[in-house]
């Protein structure tokens, strides 16, 4: 009996997913091997989980539309559905914990400045968290957010530096709170005019002119990473979102593939469908 075409949609599909679980599992192996960086290491077992993840799920959809595997479709079915079952919370977590917070604007600033306690209380557990801190903050020096700052903002004046939009962790880490009324000398330079330490806010007391330092023990740098974290959760939300029509659809023509080996399998066994 011909393939029906839900069997060979199933097929084409997983097939288009096993290829692309190659070269996720290569880069996760390679991440394993050849990562210098904390963050590099942080990601190499998710991806090599997701890469062989995507290769098993999409072997077994594609084993059971194909040849007419009825029990390891099944497994595939189960293995989707839970699949868009979790799409669905985590794009309902990524919005509630991100409709949260937001940066302060300031009066002549180009700039806003961001306090910690303006965020969901759960994102705010995982920074305020040493051990997760200190490999944020390992990835942010990494990442050498504050020596390009320091590179792209060294010829401002006081008055251009003022009117530059920085980013929220460029505005959290690299430079103190406005609330410390420091002197500019550079992007990453500032002098404390007042003299003394008797601050309201704490961050103040934090600063470093130190590159390795600056505000990076800084609630405001953690606020301001959280700030980012947020908006790439939403756009992650909505791309979920899209995944997840996807996966719906998907699991839709596979249901269809489940019931036509079913009826293949009656049909083969002398029975009536």
């Amino acid at each position: 009996m011909a393939f029906s075409l839900s069997n060979n949609l199933v097929g084409i599909l997983n097939f288009i997913t096993f290829l692309l679980s190659i070269p996720i599992l290569g880069a996760g192996i390679w991440l394993s091997r050849e990562g210098v960086t904390e963050c590099e290491r942080f990601l190499d077992k998710p991806v090599i989980v997701i890469g062989v993840f995507l290769m098993i799920v999409s072997l077994a959809g594609l084993i059971g539309a194909c040849c007419r595997v009825t029990w390891l479709l099944w497994l595939y079915l189960v293995v989707m559905f839970l699949l868009i079952l979790l799409g669905i919370v985590f794009t309902i977590f990524a919005f509630a914990v991100t409709n949260k917070g937001a940066g302060e604007a300031l009066s002549g600033k180009g700039y806003k400045e961001y306090r910690l306690g303006d965020y969901s209380n759960w994102l705010q557990k995982r920074v305020t968290n040493q051990k997760n801190w200190n490999k944020i903050r390992s990835c942010l020096a990494d990442s050498k957010v504050c020596s390009d700052f320091q590179e792209k903002y060294l010829n401002d004046t006081v008055t251009d530096f003022y009117q530059e939009h920085l980013s929220a962790v460029q505005s959290g880490c690299c430079k103190p709170s406005n609330d410390c009324g420091f002197t500019y000398v550079g992007p990453t330079n500032w002098t404390n005019s007042n003299g003394g330490d008797n601050f309201n806010n704490t961050d103040c007391t934090l600063w470093n002119n130190n590159p390795s330092t600056l505000c990076f023990n800084c609630q405001s740098c953690k606020a301001g990473f959280i700030d980012n974290l947020k908006s790439s959760w939403k756009k992650v939300a909505i791309v979920n979102v899209v995944f997840l029509i996807f996966l719906i659809i998907v699991y839709s023509v596979g249901c269809c593939a489940f019931r036509n080996n079913r009826r293949d399998n009656a049909y083969h066994q002398g029975w009536k469908p």
